[in-house]
């Protein structure tokens, strides 16, 4: 949005999407340090009824999160209200408004689950119909069979059971679908879709970015950078022109305006450079900022974008996308590989003809660099 046209609002380290219904979950201002090393930054997320929000971030934020989330964590800056409680004020109604699935949860295995869904029920005095839970989750043909015996995939989805049976108003789920089955991630998006229609708050903390895009476009990346919002959509919101096009616009003026009146608010009309590089993952467009990228490869005829580790396909080819971020300061490292130039944090020569560029991604990724490309790189930064 643009509060004069040409200028847009400044960015701030606050996501608030909660339109008209009631923000479920609001996290204010809260930051944390480990040892002297920053986490994340104050940062400022709302999740509201009806909305599924998936935060995406590593493993030691995640659990940092959730530690302060449990109150296993004291939070020194900042604040945690679910349904306008907080952990200090009043613990047993702020954990009754949260249900929490972590990706290492135990199991009564000894129960079959049937037993396990009526331990559930009298647990959490639940209304819920026990035979139409265990239809939701797929489960109607173990429905006597002890968890010891089930798979992997069907134990994860008697602990999706358990949630529904508990029937919070935020439901914060860690890595739901790791390592499951295509029927059990089905299961689990059709149960998320239905908790968002009743209007339930969902939250979904994730390093799988595949994960996130399943069963949301609201997907957001916390590190010790802040908090943002990645620019995910559907195929058909987005318009034929390719990123980088000139495009045109125009503030509403009066339709009648006169020439003179035109030209004396010439800043009513702004062109606007879209330099956003466009990659597809489950059916959804996600757009990046070209300082996002630490690496390109080509292989196959396919060519990837590699960010933080995780690899997201786009349709542009190598030699197209050499050319659109070379005034970015990529460089063409080998015929297979673009290298961001301001992620290289060192140079290795394994053989006489063999070097290989080191980024500074926590894990240390190196990109090859071709004999030839080696002298242009020198040459580019003045060395001999």
């Amino acid at each position: 949005m643009y509060n004069k046209l040409g200028q847009m609002n400044r960015k701030t380290q606050t996501i608030n999407r909660t339109g008209d219904h009631m923000a479920i979950l609001q996290i204010k201002e809260l930051e944390r340090y480990m040892e002297n090393m920053l986490v994340f930054p104050a940062f400022h997320i709302e999740v509201a009824q009806h909305e599924v929000v998936a935060l995406y971030s590593s493993m030691n934020v995640r659990n940092t999160l959730i530690a302060m989330l449990t109150g296993k964590l004291p939070i020194s800056t900042g604040d945690i209200y679910v349904n306008k409680e907080t952990f200090s004020s009043n613990r047993s109604l702020y954990l009754l408004h949260m249900g929490l699935l972590l990706l290492n949860d135990g199991h009564y295995e000894r129960l079959t689950v049937k037993e396990n869904f009526t331990f559930f029920k009298k647990l959490h005095g639940s209304e819920l119909i026990i035979d139409e839970v265990i239809r939701k989750v797929k489960l109607e043909t173990k429905t006597n069979t002890r968890l010891v015996k089930l798979s992997p995939s069907e134990k994860r989805r008697v602990q999706y059971a358990r949630l529904l049976f508990q029937d919070p108003m935020l439901f914060v789920y860690e890595e739901p679908d790791q390592n499951v089955d295509n029927e059990t991630k089905l299961v689990f998006q059709r149960m998320i879709r239905d908790l968002s229609a009743s209007g339930k708050a969902v939250l979904v903390l994730t390093g799988n970015m595949e994960t996130a895009l399943s069963i949301t476009s609201s997907v957001y990346r916390l590190d010790e950078k802040g908090l943002k919002a990645f620019e995910v959509h559907d195929p058909e919101d987005v318009q034929p022109s390719l990123p980088n096009e000139q495009t045109e616009i125009a503030a509403d003026l009066p339709s009648e305006a006169s020439e003179e009146e035109i030209d004396e608010e010439e800043s009513f009309v702004t062109h606007v450079n879209f330099e956003k590089i466009p990659t597809r993952m489950n059916d959804k467009i996600i757009l990046f900022n070209p300082p996002e990228i630490d690496y390109i490869e080509s292989s196959e005829g396919q060519t990837n974008l590699y960010i933080k580790g995780e690899m997201y396909p786009t349709s542009f080819k190598i030699n197209e996308l050499e050319e659109r971020l070379q005034k970015y300061g990529f460089f063409r490292c080998h015929r297979s590989y673009i290298v961001n130039l301001q992620k290289v944090k060192e140079v290795v020569t394994f053989t006489r003809n063999s070097y290989s560029l080191v980024l500074e991604d926590h894990l240390k990724t190196n990109v090859p660099l071709s004999k030839t490309k080696m002298a242009e790189l020198k040459e580019m930064m003045g060395l001999k």
